[in-house]
């Protein structure tokens, strides 16, 4: 006789919390960094999800660090205040107007709705930017030369308000992990003039992580994960060390987009964090399903 669905239903619960247990029991006290891209916080149903996965994971006695971006975001806002962007290979050229709308969008709406989705779910979280306590020192970006991907044309280009991380002042932060509080911060940093830079949401993440000597840097991003090839879903790498990372550059299987993002993670387990993590942060219960369970859903790099 087969069992109602109301019993499978709690059986397949206790199970997963029998398998969450010993993740749980592992990883508790120790901090995770986790990257939330600006697609995975512009729908509010979306976001209301993470912060409960956030939660559930701050709840259970893990320090949890959140590090966002906006470019979606900060592009939507441009278009509606007819600022012209200007992208190249990814990057955004940041100007004098983007600047300043990028400071509204980091700093305020997107580190605000976030705040209050994990207010929602009963977290005291505290948002930040870089700029704050001085967590990101940074220097502006020199005009580099470069290879334009879509035109094929070199040339020199003068990124404008974009800066590179020199340094990570991580003591407020410690002081609000310790204190039992969920830092958020956003994209921001600043020289010692105290000039604003926009700042690569991963890289801030990345350094962020090395700092606080993070168990884990969870990056979500709107893919699944790595893949050998982008167009053929059975290609998803579910988990390499360093060295098999660096293997698939060297013989050339990493192309593309792909290198930079390996290159980028094998240097980071290098400096101390345990593993790096590639998820789709708009899928449900993504985020819980990649640390509490033995399958996870995407991609894991481990040192």
């Amino acid at each position: 006789m087969s069992l109602p669905q109301s019993e499978i239903s709690n059986q397949l619960r206790l199970d997963l919390l029998r398998e969450a247990l010993p993740y749980i029991q592992r990883f508790k006290g120790k901090t995770f960094v986790v990257k939330v891209s600006g697609k995975a916080t512009e729908d509010h149903e979306n976001l209301r999800s993470l912060a409960e996965e956030l939660a559930l994971i701050h709840q259970v006695g893990i320090r949890v660090c959140v590090v966002h971006g906006g470019g979606k975001q900060l592009s939507d806002l441009a278009l509606q205040m007819g600022v012209e962007q200007t992208i190249i290979n990814g990057r955004r050229v940041t100007d004098d107007a983007t600047l300043e709308m990028a400071k509204m969008i980091f700093a305020g709406k997107i580190n605000t709705d976030i705040l209050a989705a994990l207010r929602h779910r009963g977290v005291e979280a505290v948002g930040l930017s870089g700029v704050d306590g001085n967590i990101v020192h940074a220097e502006r970006r020199p005009p580099k030369e470069i290879m334009n991907r879509e035109t094929g044309e070199r040339g020199v280009v003068d990124f404008g308000h974009v800066g590179d991380v020199i340094e990570i002042n991580a003591r407020l932060l410690c002081v609000l992990l310790d204190q039992g509080y969920l830092p958020v911060v956003s994209s921001l940093g600043a020289d010692s003039e105290g000039r604003v830079f926009n700042i690569n949401a991963d890289t801030i993440a990345s350094e962020v992580a090395v700092h606080l000597q993070a168990e884990k840097l969870i990056l979500l991003s709107d893919v699944d994960g790595i893949y050998l090839n982008p167009d053929d879903p059975q290609t998803k790498l579910s988990r390499l060390t360093v060295s098999e990372a660096e293997a698939l550059i060297n013989d050339g299987t990493a192309s593309g987009g792909m290198i930079p993002k390996l290159q980028s993670i094998t240097e980071l387990l290098h400096r101390g964090v345990h593993s790096a993590h590639i998820i789709n942060g708009t899928d449900r219960n993504a985020l819980l399903s990649e640390v509490f369970t033995n399958e996870g859903t995407g991609t894991m790099i481990v040192a």
